[in-house]
């Protein structure tokens, strides 16, 4: 319970480092035809992605007595990015909100670390999701209230982060005092140990259609959820609804809540193979939820506000899955030796890579409406081939897990004997 509460606030806090500059409107600022807060995220969000690929090795090798002081340190660099920006002017200020992306992005594989491997690692993993979502909506009502109360553009992302900094520093000392897994967490889903490059390519090798489809579909769940997060006062705007501070906090608790309830639950499912199973059923749930909030859209039935809340229930329900559940429960069916951290860095590396490319061909759009229209088209998108990605994801590689390992998640070996990962060559 404390590593949960620990990772919880962890990764909370670290969004106030990260997302508070998405409060600002940068109104009427524009440079080469882009709109300087695009320009902005977009540098953000590619130094993030830049991390997420230099992470799939970094984080897959990190020893674990080696993670709470590389927090602290990427931290401190994000911070001194965001101190950075009242001396640099646009556009050029982008570059310091890349150097602000480029160490977070190693920040929750470092976090999801302290979890992984463990009998309730889905239900500590739903805490830990749960913060980002919550997060995300705290940290730009946290951003919009100092603008509130006077604190410019320029200097509020740096004076979130000094607010940020005690809290964050408080948790990664307890996250750092978290034992590793037991005996009994190792027996039931296998060993967690640092991956070097020969068996991450064995790994995918052996399972690469699968979570090609995983990747594909994660990918296209990023651009609509990023989206949404990034511009979600500019969404609000365009959809006719009023814009207070206590607005994102309060969506994403929502969203939060319900999320939590979906992907905990599936810790109660022992047997492997039926955990990742149920997790992609309940996955493609998720995405029929976000159609019925785009008909809703479209109808005129739902709210500006409850067509967001309802649209990012169904997005973060298979968005968190992948983190908590699907390959938690796949390297836990194959026993094959590895850790989380590499697929989820897989997967990020790809998703942000896409939404960087989403955010160039979106910065183009300008006036009344063009935001919400390219918002909407692009969730209807995302929503009809994500289901098409994790179906196949599913079948895929429950069909070959059954071929190749029929009693693997049936009769765990003892710890200490888990079955090595086969050679590139096999």
């Amino acid at each position: 319970m404390l590593a949960t509460a620990a990772a919880f606030g962890t990764y909370f806090a670290m969004y106030g480092f990260r997302k508070p500059f998405t409060a600002s409107s940068y109104a009427e600022q524009a440079w080469l035809g882009l709109d300087v807060k695009t320009l902005l995220v977009a540098a953000q969000v590619l130094g993030y992605t830049v991390s997420k690929f230099v992470g799939i090795a970094v984080i897959a090798q990190m020893p674990r007595q080696r993670r709470a002081t590389t927090l602290v340190a990427l931290i401190a660099i994000a911070e001194l990015a965001l101190l950075g920006l009242p001396f640099v002017e646009a556009p050029w200020n982008a570059l310091l909100l890349f150097l602000n992306g480029l160490p977070l992005g190693m920040v929750f594989g470092l976090v999801l670390g302290f979890l992984e491997g463990r009998r309730h690692t889905e239900a500590m993993t739903a805490g830990l999701c749960a913060s980002f979502i919550l997060a995300d909506g705290a940290a730009k009502s946290l951003g919009a209230w100092l603008l509130a109360q006077g604190v410019t553009e320029a200097w509020m992302p740096g004076i979130a982060g000094l607010l940020a900094l005690l809290p964050l520093l408080l948790c990664v000392a307890l996250l750092a005092r978290t034992p590793p897994p037991s005996a009994a967490d190792v027996a039931s889903r296998s060993e967690r140990v640092p991956m070097p490059r020969a068996e991450r390519i064995a790994f995918f090798r052996r399972y690469a259609p699968g979570l090609s489809a995983l990747v594909a579909g994660y990918l296209l769940l990023t651009l609509v959820r990023s989206l949404r997060s990034d511009f979600a006062p500019e969404l609000l705007r365009e959809l006719g609804d009023p814009v207070a501070p206590s607005v994102f906090a309060t969506s994403e608790t929502i969203v939060a809540f319900g999320v939590l309830l979906v992907s905990g639950a599936t810790v109660l499912v022992r047997d492997h193979r039926a955990a990742f199973r149920a997790s992609i059923g309940i996955a493609i749930a998720g995405f029929a939820c976000c159609f019925g909030a785009l008909l809703g859209h479209h109808g005129g039935q739902l709210s500006g506000y409850a067509f967001l809340v309802l649209l990012g229930l169904g997005l973060y329900v298979p968005y968190v899955l992948v983190h908590t559940t699907v390959f938690e429960r796949l390297v836990a069916m194959t026993r094959d030796r590895g850790n989380i951290g590499f697929l989820m860095y897989l997967a990020d590396s790809f998703g942000y890579l896409g939404y960087d490319a989403v955010l160039l061909a979106r910065g183009t759009l300008r006036g009344s409406g063009a935001l919400l229209e390219f918002f909407v088209v692009t969730a209807w998108v995302v929503a009809s081939l994500g289901m098409v990605c994790f179906a196949a994801a599913g079948w895929w590689l429950l069909r070959t897990t059954a071929r190749e390992r029929p009693s693997a998640d049936r009769a765990a070996p003892p710890a200490g004997s888990v079955r090595a990962a086969p050679s590139p060559s096999r």
